[in-house]
């Protein structure tokens, strides 16, 4: 009977935390989806135009700090519950690395925008 009971404690934790994982993937995707509609603001903004592609890139790498941070801490949320035996600084690479990717694929738009428009 103990085995029984103990079995279904595991099963309802097990199930409990796939849940709290879903949740947390959710938030991340809403949190990157989140940065990425303000760096796309940023790229549309008319005043970027005018812009070298060095100056907006520091433009970009400055814009966006509170989507940046959330995006960031729905990572580091995520990643700890789904990887739960990674060190904490490897999450925080990995969530750093998805927002330079972020970065510099709006950086590479807008250089082929200016390449093309030249």
């Amino acid at each position: 009977m103990r085995i029984m009971l103990a079995l279904a404690l595991a099963s309802i934790a097990s199930g409990a935390l796939a849940d709290e994982v879903q949740d947390a993937h959710k938030l991340a995707l809403q949190g990157r989806d989140s940065y990425w509609n303000c760096l796309a603001r940023e790229y549309s903004r008319p005043d970027t135009k005018a812009m070298s592609a060095q100056d907006f890139m520091a433009d970009i790498a400055s814009a966006c700090p509170s989507e940046r941070q959330n995006f960031r801490v729905t990572l580091l949320d995520y990643f700890s519950l789904q990887f739960p035996d990674n060190a904490a600084d490897a999450n925080l690479n990995t969530a750093n690395h998805a927002i330079e990717l972020a970065q510099k694929d709006i950086v590479t738009a807008f250089a082929h925008r200016k390449g093309v428009a030249n």
